[in-house]
Formats: structure tokens, C-alpha cells, sequence
């Protein structure tokens, strides 16, 4: 469902600062100008090589525009472009009955795993498998739902004996990166492949020696840019989804490779260390 008139709005916005803005800008404007819609499914990365270029003169107009970034700048179209309830795969109404509501989100989630088994290259997925079992310490970065992911990835991981954290605060993560070397791992976690907590903390192990592994929607951001190994995963969002469970899944699916192909390599020791654990929570549960 579209809003036209906020839709024209910020057109008569951006239009109006064109005379303002360098020739760089101008190209970003007028980009933008033509492909409102194709805007929202792309990275700051995406737009910057489509309008030709480079990232900080996306982050320039968007702050011309009293955007505090491309992510606000993306969420303020999203609004004017897209019902909030709207899904991108599904195309939810407010008519639909909840039958039809289920149905149309089960099909949204199936969706995300099949989208993520489809996206995932298998060796990428191998060379990441290599990095986890060959490293010392390995750390994982994600913040807001991706957090969660992170968190996810540590439980199972720390199931087979692995040396593996989770950081989802900033201060943490960043505190984190530097204490690691080139015999370490640092994961990180975000569907936009923007999210500016995680990229820094990667970049700081990065400058450490540490391998990187990137987990996005996005194969073209500033996380993959620093990434050793990428594994892109389904579950596309707006802004206005920030969070939403088709991410969330399609992020858990990724895990969930890895950690199966990591589990099979060290097939002994992962039942052995599975066996120690289970017996260790055993008596949680009546």
C-alpha cells in the first residue's frame, strides 16, 4: 500500500536540495529520485555503486537532507513507501483474515530458509567451517536481533567445545576485538551488512590479525568488505521489519550449517563434549 502525497513530499525535499549538492551528490539525488522503491533492498554499498559513487557521498546527501545516515534516510522512505504491516514477501492486508495471516507468514519464514539455502556458497561455508575448527578463540558480534543470533551461536558452539563469546554491546565488542590475534575467529552478524557496532568491532579484530566471518542479507556492505568469508542468508527487511522473525530465521539457518558442518569434521569430540553438557544441565529440569 503507497502513501503518494508522502511520497511526493520527500520528492519535493530531495528535489529541492539538488542545486545544493556536488555533482556526486547530484548523482545520488537523482538516483534516488528514479527508484524510490528499489531503495529500501539496498545497502548503503548497493546505491553508492549503482549511483556511481562512493559510500560517503551517500552518507553526505543523506545528511544534507537532516538525516542523521542512510539508515534513517532508508526508514523515513520506508514510511512513505511501504504500509508498515506490509510484508515483502507475503503482502499482508488488514483484511486478511487470520487464516490467510497464517498462511501468508508461514509461507514468508519457509521462504527465508529457502531463500538463505539458495544464497549460501558451499565454499564459503567450508572455508568458514576451516576458520572455526582452526581457530583459538572465537568471538561473535551482533547487535539488536542479530545479538540474539550471536548469542545462539555461542550456545551451540560452546555445546561441542568450542572457545566461543558473544559480545552485544558496543563498548564490549570493540574492548573484545583488540584482544584478538591471528589465531582467532571473530563472527559477525547483520542483515543490512551497515550496522555500524558490528563493522567497527570486526575492523578492530581485522587490525588484530584476526579472520573475519561476515553473516548478511547483503553481499555488497561495509561488512563484507573486511569479511574473509561471507555467508549471505535470506530473510530481506525494511526498516520498517527491523527484527522481523523471517531475518531472524534465516540468520538461525546460517548458524545452523555452520555449526552442523563443524559438529561432522570433529564428529568424536563434539558427541563427546554434547554428552558432558547434556549431563551438566540434567538436573535443571524435572
Amino acid at each position: 500500500m503507497h502513501t503518494p502525497v508522502a511520497i511526493c513530499e520527500l520528492s519535493i525535499k530531495i528535489s529541492s536540495y539538488v542545486k545544493s549538492l556536488t555533482k556526486s551528490e547530484k548523482k545520488v539525488a537523482l538516483y534516488v529520485l528514479d527508484h524510490f522503491e528499489d531503495i529500501l533492498n539496498m545497502s548503503v554499498t548497493d546505491l553508492a555503486e549503482q549511483a556511481n559513487v562512493g559510500e560517503t557521498t551517500v552518507l553526505r546527501f543523506c545528511r544534507k537532507l537532516d538525516f542523521k545516515g542512510y539508515q534513517e534516510f532508508k526508514l523515513a522512505l520506508a514510511k512513505s513507501t511501504v504500509h508498515p504491516l506490509a510484508n515483502l514477501h507475503s503482502q499482508l492486508t488488514e483484511s486478511d483474515p487470520f487464516q490467510v495471516m497464517l498462511q501468508k507468514v508461514n509461507a514468508s519464514n519457509v521462504q527465508a530458509i529457502q531463500e538463505t539455502t539458495g544464497m549460501v556458497d558451499a565454499k564459503e561455508l567450508n572455508r568458514a567451517v576451516e576458520l572455526i575448527l582452526n581457530s583459538r578463540k572465537i568471538h561473535v558480534y551482533g547487535a539488536g536481533v542479530s545479538g540474539v543470533t550471536a548469542l545462539d551461536a555461542k550456545s551451540r558452539f560452546m555445546r561441542i567445545g568450542l572457545s566461543v563469546d558473544a559480545f552485544l554491546d558496543a563498548h564490549q565488542q570493540a574492548m573484545a576485538a583488540t584482544t584478538l590475534s591471528e589465531n582467532d575467529l571473530a563472527i559477525g552478524f547483520s542483515v543490512s551488512g551497515s550496522t555500524k557496532d558490528t563493522v567497527d568491532a570486526l575492523r578492530i579484530a581485522k587490525e588484530n590479525g584476526a579472520k573475519i566471518i561476515a553473516g548478511t542479507h547483503f553481499a555488497r556492505s561495509p561488512v563484507t568488505k573486511m569479511a574473509d568469508v561471507v555467508l549471505l542468508h535470506g530473510g530481506r527487511e525494511t526498516p520498517l521489519q527491523g527484527g522481523s522473525l523471517a531475518a531472524k530465521i534465516a540468520q538461525l539457518h546460517a548458524v545452523d550449517l555452520l555449526y552442523t558442518g563443524v559438529a561432522l569434521r570433529m564428529k568424536e569430540k563434539a558427541l563427546y563434549f554434547r554428552e558432558k553438557a547434556a549431563k551438566a544441565v540434567a538436573d535443571k529440569a524435572y
